[in-house]
């Protein structure tokens, strides 16, 4: 099952107790955060869960594969996430 936002609500609503509103708030406004600090071109650290990193990627050479005829694929950033060794041994049972 896929974890959405509307859980995650549910959940601070149910386990912290703060009113649906609010809750709603809360995350929206971590949300909100993350987005800007990526934007930014930051990187951010979650100790214990893993980092989230935004990348450059260079302009390249690539092909259509509907038509197989070469383009060039713009300069782009990607965001990776790398695990911490906490969350990959929770994941693997450890």
């Amino acid at each position: 099952m896929t974890l959405t936002k509307a859980k995650i609500i549910n959940d601070v609503h149910e386990k912290i107790g703060y009113p649906k509103k609010e809750a709603g708030d809360i995350v929206e406004t971590l949300l909100e955060l993350m987005k800007s600090t990526l934007v930014d071109g930051e990187d951010i650290l979650i100790s214990g869960f893993g980092k989230f990193c935004v990348k450059d990627k260079n302009a390249r050479k690539g092909r259509n594969p509907a038509t197989g005829d070469a383009m060039m694929l713009d300069k782009r950033r990607v965001i990776t996430f790398r695990c911490s060794a906490a969350l990959r041994n929770k994941i693997n049972h450890k």
